[in-house]
Parts: structure tokens; C-alpha cells; sequence
């Protein structure tokens, strides 16, 4: 029980702590998160509320900033800042059907980002809920993005104007990261680093 409580509020402490990294080095194409010097923060108590929605854009012939920030090497800094340990390689994205995606791996195992580009609110709500009918809902996840579920395997699906992450763990090893967190909890974190990184573009 003491291990795990832990663990859990490591997660918490990551989480909260890249959230504000993302947000004072936002910027379209800023630099990075300067990695040390948090700037007059102390430990937050609780995960800062999503980004207000911003105009959405709908799918084009090209992925949008959102979608290619998730394989980009300021996503990867966030996420070996939240999980404790880097990835040895990501694999070169791919673009087909609106999807943009890329496997982030490790020695033991990986995950993978997509990200589904959609055109309307009523698109992006039938690609979710198929999602869910697909992967299976065991609970929703509030506070995250403009709605979120995990999975019946512990991935985690967020819907951001119109786009939704996924964050598949299928691949993951039972422990991951510095202290060793579940898939589940590697997934979620994953989720809430990229979504507190998008700015909406």
C-alpha cells in the first residue's frame, strides 16, 4: 500500500510539474522545456485545468502542428521528463487517413501516439464513440482534454476541437519509467503530457 501511494503521487508530482513546463515554453515553434529552473512554481496540489478551446481547424491534406508536436523531440523531452527514463528511438511517423502516428520504444517494450484529425464536432463524437465500442470504456477521465476514456487494456483516448490522441499501452512492459509505473498509469501520463503541451494550432 505505502509503494504504491508512492508511486502514485510520483505520477502526480511528474505530471504537474511538465504541465507547467509545457505551458511557460509554449509557442509555436519555441524551444523546448529548459529542463531545470521551474519558474517560481511549488509543487501543485492538483493537475492544471485543460487549455481553453481555441478556433478548431478542420482535417487537411497536411497534419497540423497539434498532431506533429506528439513524435517531435519537444514531446519526447516531456515524456522522458514525466516517465524518468528516455526512449531508445521513435519510429519515423506516418500520415494516412487523417492519422498521424509514431511508436515511441524502449528497451522492454513501447507505445504508441496517434492522433485522428476530424473536420466537425459531430465527426469527432462518432470517431470517439466508435473508439469506445472498438476498445471497449471502462471509465472516463475528467479534467482531461474535452473528454477522455481509458480502455478495456488501459490506453487512454482524449478529444481535443477536433482531433482525439490515443495512447496505446498494448505494447508496454509491466514497468515503466523511474519509479516503474503500470501501463495504465504510463498511458494516462503520456495523455495529460501531450494534451498540456497542445495549444490548439
Amino acid at each position: 500500500m505505502t509503494r504504491r501511494r508512492a508511486v502514485g503521487m510520483a505520477v502526480l508530482a511528474a505530471v504537474a510539474a511538465l504541465l507547467t513546463a509545457c505551458s511557460s515554453g509554449s509557442g509555436p515553434s519555441g524551444s523546448g522545456p529548459s529542463g531545470s529552473g521551474p519558474s517560481g512554481s511549488g509543487p501543485s496540489q492538483e493537475v492544471p485545468a485543460p487549455l481553453a478551446p481555441t478556433t478548431a481547424e478542420p482535417a487537411g491534406a497536411n497534419p497540423s502542428a497539434s498532431s506533429v508536436l506528439v513524435c517531435s523531440d519537444e514531446a519526447r523531452e516531456d515524456i522522458t521528463e514525466a516517465l524518468g527514463v528516455a526512449p531508445t528511438a521513435i519510429d519515423p511517423p506516418t500520415w494516412a487517413d487523417h492519422v498521424y502516428s509514431c511508436r515511441y520504444r524502449y528497451p522492454a517494450g513501447s507505445f504508441t501516439l496517434s492522433v485522428k484529425e476530424l473536420s466537425s464536432v459531430a465527426e469527432t463524437t462518432a470517431y470517439m464513440d466508435a473508439l469506445a465500442q472498438r476498445l471497449g470504456s471502462t471509465r472516463t477521465e475528467d479534467g482531461l482534454g474535452e473528454g477522455a476514456f481509458v480502455t478495456t487494456n488501459g490506453s487512454v483516448v482524449v478529444r481535443k476541437d477536433f482531433k482525439v490522441l490515443l495512447v496505446d499501452d498494448t505494447d508496454l512492459p509491466p514497468g515503466l519509467g523511474s519509479p516503474p509505473i503500470t501501463p495504465p498509469q504510463t498511458a494516462l501520463l503520456v495523455a495529460r503530457t501531450i494534451i498540456g503541451c497542445w495549444t490548439g494550432a
